[in-house]
């Protein structure tokens, strides 16, 4: 019979590099601990809950195949899907540089790409209205030059979800480029690939999960894009009005339909989270 030190870590995991999983510990929980514990779980889960009680079940079916609902949801659907593939061209060689190459200001570099993260939303629409509005630093020469107009368009709106989703998707992409073994992009490079080679044919198929949970993280959060949509795009049924807009114009005239909304993007958070659990959740 082998005896193991509970504080060391398992030899045999480490050498093949097999999964070590911290074991909880055993007993009950302290009082001190316990209450404030439970006063945070209810803290989150009653207000969810109270929606589901809340909701209007028996005109659900009427509410939701309005026409007003459906637009919405076929904008929002469209839009953060577009956001998505904006983020993923233009987020996964953002992920890659930061991750992979030293280059001086890399910190500053980071902060700015994940600045949206914790920047107001209204904040963010303000600043792309600066940006990119028909008197903004860009947005005058695209006017002047193209005749390209992005604010209070659907391609408005796919730039501001852009905005606000795109550093999930970097910073899930580049901890999934850390963590992944550099050596097999280094062997490519030795027997003749050139590095976008390497990195189409050995770093993508390595990071793929890790650009998967970004993707769906991306969306999620570009599904529920509020503050810089209104601000940016504006609010618009049929062009701009995706679907916490609706869900916020709703509550003013017919909170039953604003409920029926906000349990359509409830259910949309669950099926994300039910489909991330293997990366971001721990069995027990």
């Amino acid at each position: 019979m082998t005896f193991r030190s509970p504080g060391r870590a398992d030899s045999a995991d480490t050498l093949t590099g097999g999964p070590r999983r911290r074991r909880p510990l055993r007993g009950g929980a302290p009082l001190p601990l316990l209450v404030p514990a439970l006063i945070g779980l209810a803290f989150l889960t009653l207000p969810l809950v109270a929606l589901l009680i809340r909701a209007p079940w028996r005109s659900m079916p009427d509410l939701l195949t309005s026409s007003e609902v459906w637009q919405a949801l076929r904008l929002s659907l469209v839009c953060a899907t577009a956001a998505t593939a904006v983020s993923l061209v233009i987020g996964v060689p953002l992920a890659w540089l930061l991750a992979r190459v030293d280059f001086p200001g890399r910190g500053v570099v980071r902060a700015l790409v994940t600045l949206p993260l914790v920047l107001p939303p209204v904040v963010g629409g303000v600043a792309l209205l600066m940006a990119l509005g028909r008197n903004g630093v860009v947005g005058r020469w695209l006017d002047t030059w193209f005749g390209i107009t992005l604010p209070f368009t659907t391609t408005g709106v796919v730039i501001a979800e852009a905005f606000v989703a795109m550093p999930f998707l970097v910073i899930s992409v580049e901890g999934t480029l850390r963590a992944a073994d550099p050596r097999y992009e280094e062997a490519a490079a030795t027997l003749g690939a050139s590095r976008f080679t390497a990195f189409r044919r050995v770093t993508l198929p390595l990071i793929a999960p890790g650009i998967a949970a970004g993707a769906v993280l991306a969306w999620a959060r570009a599904l529920g894009e509020f503050g810089a949509t209104i601000t940016f795009a504006g609010n618009f049924p049929g062009r701009t009005q995706t679907m916490p807009l609706a869900v916020y114009l709703a509550l003013q005239n017919d909170p039953e339909s604003a409920i029926a909304l906000s349990l359509v993007l409830l259910a949309v958070s669950v099926a994300v989270l039910a489909g991330l659990r293997d990366r971001w959740m721990t069995a027990s």
